[in-house]
């Protein structure tokens, strides 16, 4: 590593970025998606499950099997949003741990224990949508994450087998910043951390 980032960095990703709900009518390119995946992959996860599965929704008819089952309140920024993203995770992803993680039989330790596999995939799934949202400020996008949809319905829809399972909906493209709210403040240090 090579120290600490600088401050344009940590503003891109951190500090001055925002959640945005208004885009302008510029394509995001398939390329620059590629580029994402290959960048939030490189995350941690336990044991490098991976278990992370991200659907981008770019063309209308896509856009139009998504949209029925997004809350009303969501529903004009995924139509204008260049891509909305399906974060989702597999909950047999133990099955790829050989490939993965092949220094133990690590399978071995979610075969059966539905609870386990469970837990493991929402959280590191949860844990790879987050690198995605730094991984496209990084490159330049602007992100929306949003709850505000129908679990079931859009798991129906795209992931019909039923072992994958959405988390969250994240909009990227290139942010409208009149469409911005006032920043929400944020909790002090001491309202949300100790040192022991």
């Amino acid at each position: 590593m090579t120290g600490k980032l600088p401050s344009s960095a940590l503003d891109q990703l951190f500090l001055q970025a925002r959640s945005h709900n208004k885009w302008h009518d510029k394509p995001v390119a398939d390329e620059v998606l590629h580029e994402l995946v290959d960048l939030l992959k490189m995350g941690p996860t336990s044991a490098n499950c991976s278990p992370a599965r991200i659907l981008f929704v770019k063309t209308p008819e896509a856009k139009a099997r998504l949209l029925p089952h997004v809350a009303e309140g969501n529903r004009e920024k995924v139509s204008a949003v260049p891509v909305c993203a399906i974060i989702a995770h597999d909950l047999l992803f133990f099955n790829h741990l050989p490939q993965l993680f092949p220094h133990t039989d690590a399978k071995s330790w979610f075969e059966g224990n539905d609870d386990l596999i469970a837990t493991t995939a929402f959280r590191n799934g949860g844990l790879q949508g987050a690198y995605l949202i730094l991984a496209a400020r990084a490159l330049g996008l602007d992100t929306g994450p949003m709850s505000g949809f129908d679990n079931a319905g859009v798991d129906r829809e795209f992931f019909p087998e039923g072992t994958t399972k959405s988390n969250f909906l994240c909009a990227l493209g290139y942010g409208d910043a009149d469409g911005l709210f006032p920043r929400s403040p944020r909790f002090a240090f001491d309202e949300m951390a100790r040192i022991l």
